[in-house]
């Protein structure tokens, strides 16, 4: 565990990393490549084109020399053997317990107790130091003795066995349980193995191959996301966060992921301009890309986590019902807003964007960006602010990763600049049909004549706006983007006017009847825009990253596609990631689900299987939650208003 490890491999144009390695054995693993492991030195060697830190808890320090900012810290690891146990014999199966956080096996005739307990002990590196390699912390009885017990009740034998030994060795852990795998958002060429929480024998076949497709190909086999090193902001890679929030990483290995579950730890790391108002009005926080998000209003308790209807229900309902009926606010503020501009940001971002981005003055555009595969990187909407000028709006988690894209894609001598804008500007969703009449009286009559995708400059209630015909919910209404020092103000008048607060799990819900798709749930770098039903934003005009793999699909219809399942039984409780039946055999699964307030049923998008002999339109399927089957029906269309009349209109 003590020596660096790092992997070489010349794939091309030489990238300079300050990653310092100095001793290197070539390993002949296919034709013309080389992976090399250093340990310790100094010096640079030339031609590196690639480097892959995989050093356990000290690649925090490694991808540091290297200008890269990762959120990985240990966690003391223990686990007991004993003397040999009577009884055991040969290789038998590992018991895992894990409501007593508990894992036993067989060792040498003995055995091993193991255990994630809910609480673990963080441990700054400095204490291991840079010469730990096959050693051990120190012996802690006292944090183990709880563990201890659970397995004293789990297996009474262990009463009578002698303990041999009690171990306790160092392991990293992330921010959210999930390992670092891919390519740095800050260093070209400097790529990410580590963090594996626990897990890496486990998954380290499947992990290397992936970072080694990664190398040499540019991307991972498949959609990894959930492990891409861009996903994590600044802010976690503080030492205050990382040792507030291993231990509890730790702690939930061997707990159940219930819905809405969320760290307790680490929190409050960042806040929107409007967070003290969400506190007054009783919001229910949870923590996106370190930001702190009102899922729902009106909490009284702790909610209860739970596989079947959840505690905030009604909650959730209330507000979608004053989005459909009157007037909601929606906090759309940590959306990424990226500053586009200069003399060849209109063909800059027509090259890295799928649709028409030569729009005039004024108009809003919904894009993707798209791999060389055809597969969405990401999609967003884009604000055209001047002839030079565009603000795009990303996911909030997407920030990093956006930036990396477009940095990596700009051209030798193209004159444009990229800037994060996130934390300068604040977002308002102003939704529902009395937003009409809330503009109205806050002096803004001039923005009901603003047609659909379109934005102009107007004020309300006295705060400088830029406001977008834009409806996320499918509802009428504006994004409303300010001064990040003006939201209170803002906020302010809205609510004075008579708009009331909504949160994420309102505009989760909504979305999901509007069929509106969300990357990383329904759209993802294996998705493309014709399997999204998304076709008709590209712009065939334009020669734009990733047109040479969609033109083959063109006049074809896709192997898969996007549908909405509006499920029969108003009960069911879909979360997303269910098997699709049809006549017993699966031909999809959901992306996203929730219960539909404003259709009054349960409705889920997935990705069904196309066939000309199977009509998908209304055809009766199955949807598998948790082991029980529930009727539904799919449309090609949303579930609410497929017309989209509702958000066109006041």
């Amino acid at each position: 565990m003590g020596v660096g490890v790092g992997v070489r491999v010349r794939v091309g144009v030489p990238v300079r990393v300050g990653v310092r390695l100095a001793v290197r054995v070539d390993v002949r693993v296919g034709s013309g490549v080389n992976v090399g492991v250093g340990v310790g030195g100094t010096g640079q060697p030339e031609g590196i084109d690639a480097i892959a830190i995989c050093t356990g808890l000290w690649s925090r320090e490694n991808a540091m020399k290297a200008g890269v900012d990762i959120p990985i810290w240990p966690c003391e690891h223990f686990y007991l053997l004993t003397n040999p146990v009577e009884g055991i014999s040969g290789n038998l199966p590992t018991l895992s317990d894990h409501d007593s956080h508990l894992y036993i096996r067989d060792d040498s005739g003995g055995l091993l107790i193991g255990c994630f307990e809910p609480s673990g002990k963080a441990i700054n590196p400095e204490q291991i130091g840079e010469n730990f390699a096959f050693q051990l912390l120190p012996e802690d009885w006292d944090h183990f003795e709880p563990m201890l017990n659970n397995a004293l009740h789990r297996l009474p034998c262990l009463a009578d066995a002698e303990v041999r030994m009690l171990l306790n060795g160092p392991e990293s852990f992330t921010p959210d349980g999930s390992f670092l795998l891919g390519e740095s958002a800050e260093t070209r060429g400097l790529f990410l193995g580590c963090g594996m929480n626990s897990v890496g024998i486990a998954t380290g076949g499947g992990a290397g191959m992936a970072l080694a497709h990664c190398i040499l190909n540019g991307h991972t086999p498949t959609d990894l996301h959930e492990v891409d090193p861009k996903r994590y902001p600044a802010c976690f890679s503080s030492v205050e966060a990382l040792t507030a929030r291993v231990p509890e990483i730790l702690g939930k290995h061997y707990a159940i992921s219930f819905p809405g579950m969320q760290f307790q730890s680490a929190r409050d790391l960042r806040k929107t301009p409007l967070h003290q108002r969400w506190v007054e009005h009783q919001a229910h926080f949870g923590q996106f890309y370190g930001w702190e998000r009102p899922l729902y209003f009106g909490k009284q308790n702790e909610p209860v986590l739970t596989f079947d209807r959840p505690d905030w229900f009604d909650q959730v309902g209330a507000e979608v019902e004053i989005a459909h009926r009157h007037a909601a606010i929606f906090d759309q503020s940590t959306f990424g807003k990226i500053r586009v501009e200069g003399r060849d940001a209109e063909s800059f971002l027509n090259r890295v964007c799928a649709n028409d981005m030569t729009r005039s003055t004024g108009s809003a555009v919904y894009t993707a960006m798209l791999n060389q595969r055809g597969g969405f990187e990401s999609d967003l909407t884009a604000l055209r602010l001047g002839p030079q000028d565009y603000r795009l709006y990303v996911g909030t988690s997407a920030i990093k990763r956006d930036i990396a894209w477009l940095h990596r894609h700009l051209e030798p001598n193209q004159q444009v600049s990229i800037n994060d804008e996130t934390e300068a500007f604040s977002v308002l969703g102003l939704m529902g049909p009395d937003s009409a009449k809330i503009a109205h009286r806050l002096g803004a009559t001039d923005l009901n004549d603003l047609a659909y995708f379109q934005h102009c400059p107007a004020e309300i209630g006295g705060v400088p706006v830029e406001a977008a015909r834009l409806s996320y919910v499918g509802e009428a209404g504006w994004e409303l983007t300010c001064a990040a020092n003006q939201a209170l103000a803002l906020f302010d008048a809205l609510l004075n006017a008579g708009a009331r607060p909504a949160g994420i799990f309102a505009q989760t819900s909504m979305r999901i009847e509007k069929q509106f798709l969300a990357y990383g749930h329904d759209l993802d770098t294996d998705t493309n825009p014709f399997q999204a039903g998304l076709g008709f934003a590209i712009d065939w005009d334009s020669n734009f990253i990733g047109k040479q793999a969609l033109l083959p699909l063109r006049d074809n219809e896709p192997k898969t596609r996007m549908v909405t399942i509006v499920l029969d039984d108003p009960q069911a409780m879909p979360l997303g990631n269910e098997p699709v039946y049809l006549d017993g055999s699966i031909i999809g699964q959901t992306t996203s689900a929730a219960f539909g307030y404003r259709i009054g049923k349960p409705v889920a998008i997935a990705q069904i299987e196309t066939s000309p002999a199977l009509p998908l339109a209304d055809l009766a399927v199955e949807v598998d939650i948790a082991r029980s089957k529930f009727s539904g029906t799919i449309s090609l269309t949303s579930a609410y208003d497929p017309k989209g009349q509702r958000m066109r209109s006041y």
